[in-house]
């Protein structure tokens, strides 16, 4: 008998021989020419596919930089799609989650026959989480995970021109803006924010707290009225392109052998397991493992890739992927769902006469008490803003991602006003959309294997922060997978099992 302790923990010999890349050596980003030679044991299919559409989503010249990418890789190659029938790794989600995981299995693992596929739905990222987010970064966080966890990430985006370097190809510029996070609390909030001060103190964030008068004193066009003390964060915290960051993400994650597939999951193969023993299961009780799923390619073939481990880090889909495994829709430990679920958020574009009254580029991403959040975009008196719903009943339809102006007239205009009185007479430009991957029980990551499937991992539910803690989660996922532990940043809480058992790790700092 294998036990879940001991299952999966040695890694299963590769099916892959050496990649042998067409064109280009580095050729892999656009979903372009990948093909790989197997042993003569497995049949692989390869699928001719067109190109996807260059989509241009709001705020970002996706359309300029992917054009840019494909000269880097050769467009004179007839675009190809390759299909792998045997993986050691399949990642669900080409995002910023699902890449960094990629990453960091690869980088461990090297271009040897370890092989990791990723599956991406939409290479166009017309729709993805990570392209239309706001690429924050803080360390203000009320979790000593989630503080630690963004605390690598800074230093990872530190030197990502050093660790996503490739030869002969001008670096990633992820464009960062070091100006912090400023988060402000009335009276009610004044003591949480500072025991959130204290935990990041301890573990090495450089924030400041600023009492009323200092507050004033630093950002003199904030309106004081109601607060009592504020937290700034000094270092490792601001915001980046988030764009850029997966550009040169997937980029080497792909020099390092990473395939990438287009296409779409659409269930799993299940099979009778009789050599696994799952703690909370009756010794007689049959199990059912997962070593396959089934694509949807774009030509509307199904298709099966075959796999040691898969990981679920499909953004806001993640709970609808989960669902396929019977995760939810089973007994016992398969009865409890994975809480992800899309949750639409706004974001604001607008202008602001300049003068003293307002912010000028000292401008942090300001936190408002009332969940009201803003901070500067580019130059000339440019900012965004948005606001989380404040009540459940009046959550965005997520059917699409539209954008309600009326949702700014109603909730996010009064709160900017009152903060800032400079802001009376903003001109509001333009908006977009985009999903969180909204985790229902806490609102917080979830992190590492189910317990009734041993090789089905999890890395999603972030609810927002998921883009700065992406190389935090990726670096932990390869720990457990290829150490059978976390060796650097503990993550246990983070588990699934807290869902069956009802343990909340609220995350206090949620925006």
């Amino acid at each position: 008998m294998i036990t879940v302790q001991h299952m999966y923990r040695k890694i299963l010999p590769s099916l892959c021989q050496n990649i042998q890349i067409l064109g280009h050596k580095n050729r892999c980003l656009s979903t372009s020419i990948v093909l790989s030679r197997r042993r003569k044991d497995y049949e692989d299919e390869y699928i001719e596919v067109a190109p996807p559409p260059m989509m241009n989503p709001v705020k970002r010249t996706l359309n300029i930089l992917k054009h840019d990418v494909r000269s880097i890789w050769d467009p004179d190659q007839p675009p190809l799609l390759k299909f792998s029938s045997h993986v050691d790794v399949l990642v669900i989600g080409g995002g910023i989650m699902g890449t960094a995981i990629a990453y960091y299995l690869k980088q461990r693992t090297g271009r040897s026959s370890f092989s990791v596929s990723v599956i991406d739905k939409d290479p166009t990222y017309t729709k993805s989480s990570t392209v239309l987010s706001l690429g924050g970064l803080r360390q203000q966080f009320s979790l000593k995970e989630n503080i630690q966890m963004s605390m690598f990430g800074a230093d990872f985006l530190r030197r990502s021109r050093e660790l996503l370097a490739l030869d002969g190809v001008p670096p990633a510029d992820i464009q960062y803006h070091p100006y912090g996070y400023l988060y402000l609390a009335d009276e009610k909030g004044a003591a949480q924010l500072q025991e959130n001060w204290l935990l990041q103190k301890e573990l090495g964030a450089e924030v400041e707290l600023l009492g009323k008068e200092k507050l004033k004193e630093r950002f003199p066009w904030i309106n004081t009225d109601g607060i009592e003390v504020a937290c700034h964060g000094m270092e490792n915290e601001g915001w980046f392109d988030a764009w850029a960051f997966l550009f040169g993400l997937k980029r080497k994650a792909c020099e390092l052998g990473t395939e990438y597939v287009e296409s779409e999951v659409v269930g799993f193969k299940f099979e009778e397991d009789d050599g696994t023993i799952v703690a909370g299961m009756d010794h007689d009780e049959e199990h059912t493992a997962i070593k396959a799923a089934i694509v949807r390619t774009p030509t509307g073939e199904l298709k099966t890739i075959h796999f040691a481990y898969c990981i679920i880090a499909a953004g806001h889909e993640s709970g609808n992927i989960a669902a396929m495994a019977r995760i939810g829709r089973g007994e016992g430990m398969l009865s409890v769902p994975l809480p992800v679920e899309p949750r639409k958020r706004y974001v604001f574009c607008y202008n602001a006469p300049q003068g003293p009254s307002v912010p000028g580029l000292d401008c942090p991403m300001v936190i408002d008490p009332s969940g009201t959040y803003f901070r500067r975009e580019g130059y000339a008196g440019h900012y965004v803003a948005g606001r989380a719903p404040p009540l459940e009943d009046v959550e965005p339809n997520v059917e699409n991602l539209d954008v309600d102006y009326t949702y700014f007239d109603k909730t996010v205009y009064p709160s900017l006003i009152n903060r800032v009185p400079g802001f009376k007479n903003l001109k509001l430009n333009s908006g977009w959309a985009g999903y969180y991957d909204y985790n229902t029980f806490d609102e917080n990551g979830i992190v590492g294997p189910h317990p009734y499937y041993p090789n089905i991992y999890f890395a999603c539910g972030f609810s927002g922060f998921g883009i700065q803690q992406a190389p935090g989660v990726a670096r932990a996922t390869m720990e457990m997978i290829l150490d059978g532990e976390f060796k650097t940043t503990d993550l246990t809480r983070f588990h699934f099992e807290r869902f069956l058992v009802g343990k909340e790790i609220r995350e206090k700092n949620v925006t």
